[in-house]
């Protein structure tokens, strides 16, 4: 029973790493005003990007770098058009969906079913040693670290720091930080640029270390699940975790009743659970927090809205 448990625990940590990263990006993207839809492009981007630079080079720093800067490229791109051009940002962010999915699909059809490189778990010395909870929980990759690490300096970072209200200044009412001197199209240009830096963060580590190689759709719509996570969780990165972690633990499950034989529903509907539960548990977080009146359950007030200096 705990060896059962400590291997959910254990998945469950591995499946939410992907989705966490980019989570992260989009929070800190929608919290300075920019609404970014392209995550799926961009993680399947990092991810073939990742894989590659690993296949050719063999160093696996020099893919995870590579990655991100692709994942920035990206969002630049929908910067530009965003902020500069103040297009939709609906339609930018799809379209740049569109483009990641077609462009990986076609410049990854000569990788298909290599044998790429592996970036393997990272035990923690002496924590990884504590019986069942040691394996599980210290004896991760280096993305589950990072992924944790930066959730704490985000949520510090925006509540904490003078640039973090900087940012949800210009998220809130972009006019009114103009006035006070805060250089909005400067601030929205770098959360956008990280966003997306850490979306190609995820793909990496779909392809580097959770199913090493890489092949068309692979992140199989977890930038979607990012993007609805960010508004259920109100915009707050601990509450991304929480949200991240469910969606893993769902995700465990299926492997779990896979492993174990154990057949209660079909298997369609198995892969289909972490998705929809996840959605409908953040669903009712998000109403029950309305409901009360939380602090900052609404959004940021210029989410979506281009600025133009009157």
């Amino acid at each position: 029973m705990f060896g059962d448990a400590a291997f959910i625990l254990q998945i469950s940590l591995k499946s939410s790493v992907a989705v966490l990263l980019a989570a992260l990006g989009e929070t800190l993207a929608e919290r300075s005003g920019v609404l970014n839809l392209g995550l799926e492009g961009m993680m399947l981007m990092g991810a073939l990007t990742g894989f590659a630079v690993g296949y050719a080079t063999g160093n696996p720093w020099l893919a995870v770098t590579a990655s991100c800067f692709v994942g920035g490229a990206m969002a630049l791109i929908h910067a530009f058009f965003s902020i500069t051009l103040k297009a939709n940002q609906v339609l930018s962010g799809l379209s740049l969906t569109m483009l990641g999915m077609g462009l990986s699909n076609f410049l990854g059809r000569g990788v298909i079913g290599r044998s790429g490189i592996r970036l393997g778990q990272m035990p923690i010395p002496g924590l990884s040693d504590i019986p069942l909870l040691g394996k599980a929980v210290f004896t991760q990759s280096i993305f589950a670290y990072a992924g944790i690490v930066f959730t704490v300096l985000l949520a510090l970072y925006l509540s904490r720091s003078r640039q973090g209200l900087m940012i949800r200044a210009v998220g809130e009412d972009a006019a009114a930080a103009d006035t006070a001197g805060i250089n909005v199209v400067r601030v929205r240009y770098i959360c956008t640029v990280v966003g997306g830096m850490l979306s190609g963060l995820g793909g990496a580590y779909l392809s580097l270390v959770y199913t090493p190689g890489w092949k068309e759709g692979m992140t199989a719509g977890q930038g979607w699940i990012a993007i609805a996570m960010v508004v259920f969780a109100t915009w707050k990165p601990s509450r991304v975790l929480v949200g991240a972690l469910l969606f893993g633990l769902l995700t465990s499950l299926q492997f779990y009743f896979q492993v174990t034989g154990v057949e209660l529903v079909p298997v369609y509907v198995l892969r289909m659970l972490p998705y929809l539960l996840t959605i409908a548990v953040l669903v009712l977080v998000n109403r029950v927090l309305m409901r009360r009146g939380a602090d900052g359950a609404s959004g940021p007030a210029d989410l979506g809205v281009p600025f133009s200096r009157s």
